[in-house]
């Protein structure tokens, strides 16, 4: 197998879109070699923790209405052009997705990490529901397979916080600027929401150069 790990935020588009376009490579390829792992980052780590609405947080970062309606038309074109839905007319939250990755975390230790990652994505960008959240995740969570009751309970703490908090941080400093951004084997990256068709030359390539060394 090969590591595939995966930076990645539920609130960003494009990793809505770019996870979208990799599991449709992954269908087309049952016997890929690929063992993923989700991590965090942030796209606003200092984001208040009751979020902000959403309207208000677009205009400001992209300096008004029009311009803002201007970027989501190709976002919308992006979506549309790998088969997903997205309801921008439900979504009145920019949430702070710290509790959503602690989420995705503790889906890992129980190998349901991709589960809920989709789960988190479909819920915002289809649903238009607050990921930021406690009682929301609870949902999503439960909905997964994962304890009800113990996702209600870690999500009244702090644990993995400041783990979660590090782990973004070095992603950073390692040079993880924008999300998505796929790791290959820890040695090969991929940014951006990259078609299906680049996925299937990357499996091509993984399988020349893994029978080339078999010989």
């Amino acid at each position: 197998m090969i590591k595939l790990d995966i930076f990645s935020d539920p609130v960003c588009p494009w990793c809505y879109i770019g996870k979208a376009n990799l599991d449709r490579a992954l269908e087309a390829a049952p016997d890929h070699p690929f063992d993923i792992e989700w991590h965090p980052f942030q796209l606003n780590p200092g984001m208040p923790p009751e979020g902000v609405d959403r309207a208000e947080y677009l205009e400001a970062k992209f300096g008004g209405k029009a311009k803002a309606v201007e970027i989501y038309a190709r976002v919308e074109q992006a979506t549309r052009d790998a088969g997903l839905t997205i309801d921008f007319s439900s979504i009145a939250k920019m949430p702070n997705t710290l509790n959503a990755h602690r989420l995705i975390h503790w889906a890992g230790l129980e190998g349901r990490q991709t589960a809920i990652v989709s789960a988190l994505f479909r819920a915002y960008w289809r649903e238009g529901r607050d990921i930021g959240d406690a009682a929301t995740l609870t949902d999503i969570a439960q909905a997964a397979g994962m304890d009800r009751a113990l996702t209600q309970r870690l999500l009244a703490t702090d644990e993995d916080t400041e783990a979660l908090k590090a782990r973004d941080i070095h992603a950073r400093q390692r040079g993880v600027t924008g999300v998505p951004c796929f790791i290959i084997g820890n040695q090969y990256v991929v940014s951006g929401a990259q078609p299906p068709q680049v996925w299937a030359d990357v499996l091509a390539e993984l399988r020349g150069s893994a029978q080339t060394t078999g010989r």
